[in-house]
């Protein structure tokens, strides 16, 4: 049995004008420079990489399946271990609030645009990250924000949650 497309259209790009000369100039090296790590943290670049690619991707995974939960995509059933309970409780009491404002907005799916994350843990600073982002519907972008930690088992687990 086929799947239903619950994607927004594709939009044409076509209709998007060229990048300025301006937008594509080379970085101005004049500016203050980014000033390099200090030689402690030099040696642990490559775990620290491997953990944050790991929980980059966790969030990018956890984040669109939020969205999809709260555009009845998919059951609120498979949030459970990628959220808190708390957050479970949450995520479905929000749903049944904007269960009767679906009718009256444009039908948009909710799509996640650009992920961002930084580490912030406290004893390891690799234990937990803080995930930023923005996701659109319709012609609006709205921001999402979550923090992530690693939990028993070296998963990830999404603890907190606010979505714009």
């Amino acid at each position: 049995m086929p799947v239903v497309d619950y994607e927004p259209p594709a939009r044409d790009f076509r209709q998007c004008p060229p990048p300025s000369p301006i937008a594509l100039r080379q970085p101005d090296k004049s500016g203050p420079q980014r000033h390099s790590a200090p030689p402690a943290a030099a040696g642990e670049s490559s775990t620290s990489s491997a953990s944050m690619r790991q929980a980059a991707c966790f969030a990018d995974a956890a984040l669109r399946r939020v969205l999809e939960v709260l555009d009845r995509r998919r059951p609120v059933a498979q949030l459970r271990g990628l959220l808190t309970a708390a957050l479970v409780d949450s995520v479905l009491c929000a749903n049944r609030f904007t269960a009767g404002r679906l009718a009256a907005d444009d039908g948009a799916a909710r799509v996640l645009r650009r992920l961002r994350l930084q580490p912030a843990g406290a004893a390891d600073r690799f234990a937990a990250a803080e995930v930023f982002g923005s996701y659109s519907r319709g012609r609006r972008i709205h921001a999402i924000a979550c923090r992530i930690e690693r939990v028993a088992g070296g998963r990830w687990q999404v603890v907190a949650l606010h979505i714009g």
